[in-house]
């Protein structure tokens, strides 16, 4: 059954979030794994519905763009406005994040190397088995779009989120120097750490398709990627 367009909308808005529901899961679960295991997916399929079937009163085919592409916005759209209403960020995912990435950052200084994940579970004085725990727990204390916690006449995530009062996060997505040593730094990553930051963000795969492709569970990927990050945040640290 094909789905009739009109200047109105969608006219079977129904049968939209019948057809579009799985664009609603694989946006939710790409999410995740920037968003601390507190915060339940069912959740954020749910506030993603919404914006679906927000998406499917507002479309216009007139715009020019595809309806898919239109809805995954608001489908995105709905699901950062759920979290910016919940405290889903405590301090302590912070306070553990910057704890790893000061670990590495020294690290990284006396070895003249990137550490290891022993290395770096030793300098934080506890067993490996309690620094991947942590990397885990950690997920969403990490780099966000720009663009996801921010709307005009809202109030910034970073505002609210903010670890270095200093920083201006557009302007380093702006500035070519930054960039320039986000792809060196990203460049210099352990091989399987570049192969997932690559399949997560440029093939836009979840934490379940990722772990297929490298034969891991679901968790050692959630390991890996905030880890990953911990090592772009210290590297770039300077910026």
């Amino acid at each position: 059954m094909s789905i009739m367009y009109t200047a109105n909308g969608l006219s079977d808005k129904e049968q939209c979030l019948k057809e579009h529901a799985p664009l609603v899961k694989r946006i939710a679960h790409h999410l995740m794994a920037r968003l601390p295991s507190s915060v339940s997916v069912d959740d954020i399929i749910q506030a993603g519905m919404i914006g679906l079937l927000e998406a499917a009163g507002r479309y216009d085919e007139l715009r020019g763009a595809q309806f898919e592409t239109f809805a995954a916005q608001r489908i995105r759209g709905a699901m950062l406005d759920e979290l910016r209403q919940a405290d889903w960020m405590p301090r302590s995912l912070r306070r553990d994040m910057r704890r790893i990435e000061a670990a590495m950052s020294q690290l990284q200084q006396r070895l003249g190397m990137l550490p290891s994940e022993t290395e770096i579970a030793r300098e934080l004085g506890m067993p490996l088995t309690e620094y991947q725990q942590m990397l885990f727990e950690s997920r969403g204390a990490q780099l966000m779009y720009y663009e996801d916690f921010h709307n005009e006449g809202d109030e910034d995530f970073f505002d609210r989120y903010d670890i270095d009062g200093d920083a201006d996060p557009l302007a380093l997505l702006q500035d070519e120097h930054f960039r320039d040593a986000l792809i060196k730094a990203i460049d210099n990553l352990p091989e399987r750490e570049r192969m997932l930051m690559g399949m997560h963000y440029e093939q836009e795969m979840n934490l379940r398709e990722i772990g297929e492709v490298m034969g891991v569970s679901e968790s050692r990927v959630c390991q890996l990627h905030s880890q990953a990050v911990g090592r772009l945040r210290s590297l770039l640290k300077g910026y």
